[in-house]
């Protein structure tokens, strides 16, 4: 097989962020959290028993992986590189501000590390308070220095649009913040109000965005972070040249990953499938791995392929299917062409920005 991406969900929070939907717990300890790592590194084995597999890109996400520790996570990749082949590998770990002082960095980047993923979100106070984070822009400045100083030269930060105390100011604030940094790589995300989280028991509370303010601040940032050298690949995803995430690729070009840990989602082979949400039955070693159903069909590449800014494209449809890309999906897109929500020409398929806005909509009537 072709090497493929390795997901490890790390379910550990300091605290549970009131937006935050994401399976994750703060009920921890130093005895679970070694008992965790123990059934990560043993279900590696089992796979390398099962299936021959070569990774080219690993994740660490959650959750707050660095809550790991330095021990763990080194354990982790000790084991991957010892039962597979890792090939020019992106090695990716998801950090906050607020974990820093458990984890050296410059050891993980010694033993594999080479990408971080910041969990930023804002550099407005309160609009770090609304969201429930306990860090400042200080805390967040010396973090990117740290990382630096420890030898990252590709990094990510995350940012979050539409939080309820934002505003056209306080955003171009943080992206300025964010470019004055010289960081490799962007994350930028439209606060979503889903069941289950604080935000959503709240809402009637919350001052939230209409949509209309949302797709403000969404082309702003569109427009301030392509005229400062970031290229926007993704409907979320902004890069400098050379810094596109390679894993997160693998997800919309409908490449093969694993996952592991629970609630983790894997496509291997054809199949999709992921682990229960609930770790006393993963601590438990009695996780069942769910089957949900065929993965990489025509519909499903098109749909994920259309949320990157390249859209879809026939001669990489044609490897893929071995047929040009359907007649029909020309027609439906081309009536989107003229409110300047898609581009449509003779070989490829795509959204604009102002088309990204709506693409969940879109999509499913290209697709229907």
């Amino acid at each position: 097989m072709k090497p493929i991406g390795l997901y490890i969900h790390v379910p550990f929070c300091e605290r549970k962020c009131p937006y935050c939907n994401f399976f994750s717990t703060t009920k921890i300890t130093n005895e679970i959290v070694d008992r965790y790592t123990d059934i990560i590194c043993n279900t590696l084995v089992k796979y390398k028993e099962k299936i021959k597999l070569s990774f080219d890109t690993v994740y660490f996400g959650g959750g707050t992986p660095s809550l790991l520790g330095d021990k763990n996570l080194i354990k982790i990749i000790k084991t991957i590189k010892n039962n597979f082949k890792l090939f020019g590998s992106e090695i990716t770990l998801e950090i906050n501000p607020t974990t820093l002082p458990i984890v050296n960095l410059k050891q993980l980047r010694e033993e594999g590390f080479n990408r971080l993923s910041i969990g930023v979100q804002s550099t407005i106070d309160r609009e770090l308070k609304t969201l429930g984070r306990q860090y400042s822009q200080k805390d967040i400045k010396n973090t990117i220095k740290l990382a630096k100083i420890a030898g990252f030269t590709n990094i990510s930060l995350d940012l979050m649009l539409a939080i309820p105390e934002q505003s056209i100011k306080s955003l171009k604030q943080s992206i300025n913040f964010f470019i004055s940094q010289d960081i490799q790589h962007i994350s930028a995300y439209l606060l979503k109000v889903e069941k289950g989280t604080l935000f959503y028991k709240n809402k009637n509370k919350l001052n939230l965005k209409n949509e209309n303010e949302e797709s403000e601040m969404y082309l702003f940032l569109v427009s301030e972070l392509t005229n400062n050298g970031f290229k926007h690949y993704e409907i979320s995803n902004f890069a400098r040249n050379g810094y596109k995430s390679k894993h997160n690729l693998k997800y919309w070009n409908s490449k093969d990953y694993l996952g592991i840990g629970p609630s983790a989602h894997s496509f291997l082979a054809g199949r999709r499938f992921y682990y229960q949400r609930s770790l006393q039955k993963f601590l438990s070693g009695n996780s069942e791995v769910i089957y949900d159903g065929k993965g990489g069909t025509i519909e499903e590449y098109i749909m994920l392929r259309l949320r990157l800014s390249d859209g879809i494209k026939n001669n990489l449809f044609k490897q893929r299917f071995g047929i040009n890309i359907p007649q029909i999906y020309f027609e439906k897109a081309k009536n989107f062409q003229k409110y300047g929500l898609t581009v449509v020409d003779k070989s490829s398929i795509k959204l604009t920005n102002k088309g990204f806005l709506l693409s969940n909509e879109l999509i499913s009537r290209i697709l229907l």
